[in-house]
């Protein structure tokens, strides 16, 4: 797994590259696709096809890593191109945030970085 140091970016979270699925949902479509990479704050995803962007649009997001975490948040599209969309976490209950902290926690070489950016939610 790789992981981004913050330290050499602009990146306020670690992001942490995980092999999981994707499922994406709006009031009137839903989506596929795979995990590029998770955060405490978002997580990249691979641009399914068919998918309609809007940055303007509420969607909620589904992870499975390991064939049986689940995650499951609001989140609002903050960027995307032709292979990735990238979302923010905007609500998220607090069960799925527990399991997104474990998986960071778990596949964090730097754990000292953890409690930094937990700070930094608020």
């Amino acid at each position: 797994m790789k992981i981004s140091h913050p330290h050499s970016e602009r990146r306020r979270f670690q992001r942490i590259t995980l092999q999981g699925s994707v499922h994406i949902y709006t009031q009137q479509q839903s989506w596929s696709g795979r995990i590029l990479d998770i955060s405490l704050k978002g997580v990249l995803v691979s641009h399914p096809q068919d998918c309609q962007t809007n940055t303007q649009a509420r969607y909620r997001i589904d992870l499975r890593v390991h064939d049986s975490i689940v995650v499951s948040m609001g989140a609002i599209l903050t960027r995307f191109d032709d292979r990735c969309l990238a979302f923010s976490w905007d609500r998220i209950d607090l069960d799925s945030f527990s399991r997104l902290k474990r998986l960071i926690e778990l596949h964090s070489s730097h754990p000292d970085l953890l409690n930094r950016e937990l700070s930094r939610l608020g």
